[in-house]
Formats: C-alpha cells, sequence, structure tokens
C-alpha cells in the first residue's frame, strides 16, 4: 500500500526533482509534485509526494516536517483522500 503526503511551505525555487531528492533520503518516492498557479505559472507553495510504503511516509513525516529545504522549514502530513 502506497502513501500520500501533502507538503507545505515550500520556496518557490524548489522544484519536483529537488522534493523528490529530498524525500529519497526516507525511502522510495513513486511521485512527487509540486502544484502550479495556472495563470502565473508560478509554485503556489505546497505539493504532494507519494512514499512507496505507509512505514516510509511515516519516517518521511517524522523526519522531514519542520526541517528546511530551499531555506523554508517544510510541513509534512498525509494528505486527506480525494472526495
Amino acid at each position: 500500500m502506497q502513501s500520500n503526503l501533502y507538503v507545505t511551505n515550500l520556496s518557490y525555487t524548489v522544484d519536483s526533482d529537488a522534493l523528490r531528492a529530498h524525500f529519497g533520503s526516507c525511502g522510495d518516492v513513486v511521485a512527487a509534485d509540486i502544484i502550479m498557479d495556472r495563470e502565473t505559472g508560478r509554485s503556489r507553495g505546497f505539493g504532494f509526494v507519494e512514499m512507496g510504503t505507509q512505514e516510509q511516509a511515516q519516517k518521511a513525516i517524522e523526519t522531514l516536517n519542520d526541517q528546511p529545504l530551499g531555506g523554508r522549514a517544510l510541513g509534512v502530513a498525509l494528505a486527506r483522500p480525494r472526495k
């Protein structure tokens, strides 16, 4: 089973590759996506990371929450399922 993480407070300079590499220290990253503004094409400051297992997702939350990336402390939590 895979687990999705909601990542907040992303610096506008962080791209999906940097996000993938940062979370790779906690396990297998299935996908890393930064949400972009449709009008400006600029990052909206949050994204989603899909980890390979629930254990890896929990490790990422414990390890990377409030840790810096691109000069800002990340917020990392389990993503809510879409309705």
